[in-house]
């Protein structure tokens, strides 16, 4: 359509639009294979499409059910037989009348149950459907449904474990296609229903013409027949039709001969064997073409004299030559009685008339052979169908490549709607439920420029809007006879629109969101009831195509904005070239400068003030060797460091200071340990950046608390469980590819993927409960030596490190280990405070009116803490103190669980008041010095008060 054209009708609100196909197609655009669906729900829907049989669909009803569903154990299949049995082959049985089955698909909708009842379950079936099922399996009855009739066609049992909200939607889907499917193939099996058993061929040929004919009179004809009948081994259609034709030819002394077809499904006429000669192109026109309709309803035969002048003309035109005489003998299928074509002879030789006698010998002729001509037809309409089932399932495949843009899409599902139904135009409308309008953007010939305004017409109005708001398909044979159809866009643009194919276009949720129409059948008088099957099943893959595309537009709008919210949030933790200068400005200082105690088990690093831990860091690495053995920029290091810093929130306990802490205790096993007899270089490295890293972006929050609340880091790594560990891990690589953050740069590829697996590794490995899984592999690795060549006690070994420099806190001084319980409660208590608010009832642990603090620290330092400790010293006998410390602290507790008589924390959130009994014990040197236990943990001279938190505690998780 021209845009002088498409301005005129945009005016026409509610009227038919149609527009012309362009010369030249629109420029393909780059496309990308969408990941909406998954390929098991692909195959499933495309081997639905391409049964054809019973058969088949039960197999590809049960093999689409085992894909999409891994744990079924079991599908019973049943197929509506008449209008209400309903019967199964495997094994042979009928479904009850009357019981909870079948109450169950007369309710029309998919449920799933407990188990079914053992009478109404075959012998089969029983063990994996019969009630009560265990909790882990259920039993799911599925209808399939007829849309139109609203009834159930077919029925699935299954056996499985319960639906998840993902195979509810991949059934909702399958369902739809398996509809189709049933209805399909009822349709074919309706076709080929056997006939009941006949009288001899002569007999009914003669019964059925009301003829008094004898045998003998048929003797010279049945010598003929006989040999035709041998010849008529082709599966070809049109190869059968020129040896019957060649034979009514020469039967009665013919110039010409030809077939009138009878399509029982539209109504139509067609002819494809004309004389000798195959027609290029099938003639076809209406069934009640003059006479000949008559012809097929009466069952009588004509003649010349019979038709009009205009017939007679046509006709001429059909054969290409003056028609002086004709017969037209209708042809009756034994099998259903009616008429399936007309045998048409013109022109006798001689100038002479069509006789009694040449009408007996053609109804003679098909008394024989009708049968197989009939069934060829057949066949050649089941071969059609499959070539239109495998074009559906590339149209498909089609589809499924363009969900990137939408606009691409329509105009794919323009060319390929256009193709499988043969029409002259195609356009597509999608619903705007906002404004009530059909709106077109895409049409057939390509897309309208930003320029030119999309197309828009009332939902209500039109055949468009008729199919919109009703939801059915709409067949029009004759557009100008129809009263919602507007001719003034003819008029105007001297096109012609002769019929019309409208159909909806739907979602998973069966609502209407879109109409496509098709107009003008090339290779026929109007669209068949073929093309409404095939634009039905059509409009499922557009839907889905389209819906999946809308869908798969806002998943990457969500990326968009998702890193776009990460560029904000790095832009906010971007360390400026003054801090770096700033921390880097007086150099690396000696740790023994720090404090002269500083690479002993008896320091505490909270000790140190929060803005000289970065140093504090960097004095590590360089006392480690790390910044020498890979050449490490100290620009780079400084960047990252400050950003790590900055990549910690401000909870009570899980911060900053606490990350400070733990990679100080790893620095101290390093020192006092002798690491480098146990791990390589790499592994010590990974280690320590592990510990830095393993808390980032915490939010004083565990991972129930996460999965309960259904948070976004829940929706992204509760599948993979560890959902802050991973969300740590993921925050540690965002900061090392930030621009001058990556402390690997110059790292051999090799090196750089093996140090980032191990980081990984070691800081999932601080969820407990990954602990707790390998604690037994610990330990007997403990028992039998550990072996630092191999790679599986490295890491194990890496681990356990991990965890215990995660929880050292509590090797320190009872002061420190007694602040420390003092902030992981108060965050832990925040916690259940959340918790209580969003209607959960929280842990013991997490509710400050049930929690009782000495007893919880008790049985976290006998069941968790004293057992790693104790672990660490059987593998490195330097690590008793450790040990004897923690025991200690725990003994500590039971000597002052009697002054605890309240629930949770006092009103000011402080335990000092257990520290009385400790400093007189203390005075009297029953404990080491603990003077130097500051950091974190008390009050500072100014009064601030510095945090300190910790990923672990009892099962703090």
């Amino acid at each position: 359509m021209t845009a002088l054209e498409r301005k005129k009708g945009k005016d026409l609100r509610g009227q038919q639009v149609f527009l012309r196909p362009e010369e030249s197609s629109a420029p393909a655009l780059n496309t990308r294979q969408s990941t909406a669906l998954s390929e098991q729900l692909q195959d499933a829907l495309l081997r639905l499409a391409a049964v054809v049989d019973a058969r088949s669909l039960r197999a590809a009803l049960r093999d689409s059910i085992q894909e999409l569903l891994p744990s079924t154990e079991c599908v019973c299949y049943y197929f509506l037989e008449g209008d209400s049995r309903l019967l199964s082959e495997d094994p042979p049985h009928e479904l009850p009348p009357e019981g909870k089955i079948r109450s169950i698909v007369e309710q029309l909708k998919r449920c799933q149950c407990a188990g079914l009842p053992l009478p109404e379950l075959p012998e089969k079936y029983r063990i994996c459907l019969a009630a009560p099922l265990p909790a882990h399996r259920r039993a799911v009855v599925i209808p399939i449904l007829d849309q139109e009739r609203n009834k159930a066609i077919a029925v699935l049992l299954v056996g499985c474990s319960p639906l998840s909200d993902q195979d509810e939607v991949h059934l909702n889907m399958l369902e739809k296609h398996a509809s189709v499917a049933c209805v399909r193939v009822r349709a074919v099996q309706s076709s080929y229903q056997r006939p009941p058993p006949s009288p001899s061929p002569i007999q009914s040929h003669n019964a059925l013409l009301n003829l008094s004919v004898s045998d003998q009179d048929y003797c010279e004809l049945d010598h003929n027949i006989l040999q035709l009948c041998g010849e008529l081994f082709d599966l070809d259609a049109a190869s059968l039709q020129l040896k019957v034709i060649n034979y009514l030819q020469q039967q009665t002394h013919s110039q010409c001969c030809c077939l009138l077809l009878v399509s029982e499904d539209n109504h139509q006429l067609f002819c494809q064997v004309v004389g000798d000669k195959v027609l290029e192109e099938e003639i076809s026109f209406p069934l009640m073409f003059g006479r000949f309709g008559q012809v097929v309803e009466k069952k009588k035969s004509i003649t010349l004299q019979d038709i009009s002048a205009e017939e007679r003309r046509q006709l001429s035109s059909m054969l290409g030559c003056e028609i002086s005489s004709m017969l037209c003998v209708p042809v009756v299928s034994r099998a259903t009685g009616q008429v399936v074509a007309l045998a048409c002879a013109f022109n006798k030789q001689g100038g002479q008339r069509h006789t009694e006698a040449d009408e007996h010998a053609i109804q003679h002729c098909f008394c024989y052979t009708s049968t197989v001509l009939t069934s060829t037809l057949a066949f050649q309409k089941e071969q059609k169908l499959k070539v239109e089932c495998q074009a559906l399932l590339q149209v498909a495949k089609n589809l499924f490549t363009h969900l990137d843009d939408v606009s691409v899409l329509l105009q794919e599902i323009i060319v390929e709607a256009r193709n499988l139904s043969d029409a002259e135009i195609c356009s597509v409308f999608l619903l705007d439920r906002v404004s009530h309008e059909l709106v077109a953007k895409v049409f057939d010939g390509g897309v309208v420029s930003d320029e030119e305004k999309e197309f828009r017409i009332p939902a209500d109005q039109g055949i468009a809007g008729h199919v919109a708001t009703t939801g059915q398909i709409l067949n029009i044979k004759d557009a100008y006879s129809h009263p919602l159809f507007y001719r003034g866009v003819d008029d105007s643009t001297g096109f012609r629109t002769r019929n019309i194919l409208c159909f909806p276009i739907k979602d998973e949720n069966n609502e209407v969101i879109g109409v496509a129409e098709l107009v003008n059948k090339m290779n026929g008088p109007w669209f068949n009831r073929f093309d409404e099957d095939l634009a039905t099943a059509f409009s499922i893959y557009c839907g889905i195509s389209i819906a999946h595309s809308l869908l798969y537009k806002k998943v990457h709008e969500a990326q968009f904005r998702s890193h776009l919210a990460n560029e904000m949030m790095m832009y906010h933790m971007k360390v400026s070239e003054e801090e770096v200068c700033k921390l880097l400005v007086t150099g690396i200082q000696p740790v023994r400068e720090i404090h002269p105690c500083f690479a002993e088990f008896t320091y505490t690093p909270r000790s140190l003030l929060d803005d000289t831990t970065p140093l504090g860091i960097l004095s590590m690495f360089e006392d480690m060797g790390f910044i020498n053995t890979y050449k490490i920029d100290l620009r780079t290091l400084a960047r990252f460091c400050l950003m790590v810093k900055k990549g910690y929130r401000d909870p009570p306990y899980h911060n900053w200071t606490h990350a400070f802490s733990v990679s100080h205790f790893c620095y101290l096993l390093y020192k006092n340990l002798g690491l480098t007899n146990y791990l390589e270089d790499i592994e010590i490295l990974a280690l320590f950046v592990s510990c830095m890293c393993h808390d980032l972006d915490h939010r004083g929050t565990n991972n129930s608390f996460q999965v309960a609340s259904q948070s976004v880091l829940a929706a992204l790594y509760s599948s993979e469980g560890s959902v802050m560990e991973r969300h740590h891990f993921a925050q540690a690589i965002a900061i090392l590819n930030t621009f001058g953050c990556n402390i690997f740069e110059k790292f051999s590829r090799k090196d750089y993927q093996r140090v980032l697996d191990l980081i990984r590794d070691i800081i999932l490995a601080t969820d407990l409960a990954h602990h707790l899984r390998i604690f037994k592999d610990l330990q007997k690795m403990a028992d039998d030596g550990f072996n630092p060549k191999s790679r599986n006690h490295r890491s194990m070994l890496l681990c356990l490190l991990m965890t215990s420099c995660d929880l050292s806190d509590q090797t320190k001084g009872w002061k420190t280990t007694r602040k420390i319980a003092e902030l992981i409660y108060k965050e832990f208590f925040s916690q259940g405070d959340l918790e209580k608010a969003m209607g959960n009832r929280p842990s013991e642990m997490m509710d400050r009116e049930k929690a009782y603090i000495p007893e919880l620290q008790i049985s976290f330092m006998e069941h968790i803490a004293m057992p790693i400790y104790k672990l660490l010293s059987e593998l490195f006998p330097g690590a008793t103190e450790l040990y004897e410390r923690v025991a200690a602290n725990r003994e500590q507790w039971t000597k002052v669980s009697h002054k605890f008589t309240i629930r949770g924390l006092p009103s000011n959130n402080s335990l000092d008041f257990l520290d009385q009994e400790y400093e007189l014990l203390q005075s009297q040197g029953a404990f080491g010095s603990d003077d130097h236990c500051l950091n974190g943990c008390l009050e500072d001279e100014e009064g601030g008060r510095a945090h300190i938190r910790d990923n672990l505690t009892i099962t703090y998780i």
